[in-house]
């Protein structure tokens, strides 16, 4: 239980509704951590940046209240500024500016003194140092994203917001940036991002929400969030091919593939292994015999589909990574 010195940011009751009557946000209750990572995930349209613009002060709610380290965005607004740094889904800053100064007036509008060592620290450990003279415009999109992550750095917030940081960066971009949001972490920043790249939220976050239609669908830890929702499949590879499920084997959620050379058992994250060691046992007595078996196990973008789409028995996907279940390969020794 989070007491409220470890809470850096708690949301009421919030709602927005813009002025044609469009409802973004409804009755959204949110806590976050000091220190963690915390991802948003939703489809386009759900309401995730409306929230964090909320948050950072640059849309009005329409009711509820936000508080940031304990001060409201609204009552203590040049406080929770200051706190609060944030990357926008957008490459919006001046192109005829040098790097060197566009970050350093970024951190003089939040009303900080100069501290050419500070930015020179965040410039090299985004790789912008050898880029300090060079105008925006002359930088490529990759590098336009490090230096909003350089300028939302400038004032040492406490709390980071990313927005779709890594939208249209390339695959080794995206590694080092990560490798910089972990970093953040380390020094005691609290993370919060939206990302389209769902497996890098699999990778790095503490905790996942799900956004939908402006409705909070679920706030969970990741590996708990994954052992409730998260789904199994062990996959037999048969020595006779099969044309359907054997009456005695109803009792279990198989599947026999269309060419009836493989049988497939979906089964829950959390189930009991006995329910593996029964088919098992049931499988030998019907004269099922097999050659060889491995399992997969489906991941968050399964996980999030699922919820999206409403749908609650969704196979594993064919493309889930393999991962070896030792204790599932030890049931099994002997009986092939």
């Amino acid at each position: 239980m989070s007491t409220a010195e470890d809470l850096v940011l708690e949301v009421q009751s919030l709602h927005k509704v813009f002025e044609d009557g469009f409802e973004a946000l409804k009755d959204i209750n949110l806590t976050i951590r000091r220190g963690e990572i915390f991802a948003l995930l939703g489809p386009n349209g759900a309401g995730k940046t409306t929230l964090i613009s909320i948050i950072c002060g640059i849309v009005k709610p329409s009711s509820g209240s936000v508080r940031v380290d304990g001060f409201d965005i609204i009552r203590d607004f040049r406080k929770t500024r200051t706190i609060i740094g944030l990357v926008p889904q957008e490459l919006t800053t001046d192109s005829f500016e040098s790097v060197w100064n566009t970050v350093t007036f970024s951190r003089g509008l939040f009303g900080k003194a100069p501290d050419p060592a500070h930015i020179e620290k965040i410039l090299k450990s985004l790789s912008l140092w050898d880029k300090k003279d060079s105008m925006v415009m002359t930088l490529s999109g990759g590098m336009k994203r490090r230096l909003l992550i350089a300028k939302a750095l400038s004032h040492e917030p406490d709390v980071l917001f990313l927005d779709e940081p890594t939208a249209g960066v390339d695959v080794s971009l995206r590694k080092d940036m990560w490798a910089i949001v972990e970093e953040l972490k380390a020094s005691g920043v609290t993370i919060i991002l939206t990302t389209h790249y769902i497996e890098e939220a699999e990778e790095i976050a503490d905790r996942v929400g799900v956004i939908n239609k402006g409705e909070l669908q679920l706030v969970e830890g990741k590996h708990e969030l994954m052992r409730k929702l998260g789904k199994k499949q062990l996959s037999l590879q048969l020595t006779e091919p099969l044309s359907r499920v054997p009456a005695e084997l109803a009792g279990y959620n198989l599947d026999v593939t269309a060419d009836g050379n493989e049988l497939r058992y979906t089964f829950d994250t959390g189930a009991d292994r006995t329910g593996i060691t029964a088919l098992l046992d049931d499988l030998k007595a019907v004269g099922i015999q097999f050659n060889d078996l491995q399992t997969t196990q489906s991941s968050l973008e399964d996980i999030f589909v699922d919820l999206i789409s409403g749908a609650g028995n969704r196979d594993v996907k064919d493309t889930a990574g393999n991962r070896p279940e030792t204790e599932v390969q030890q049931q099994v020794d002997g009986a092939v």
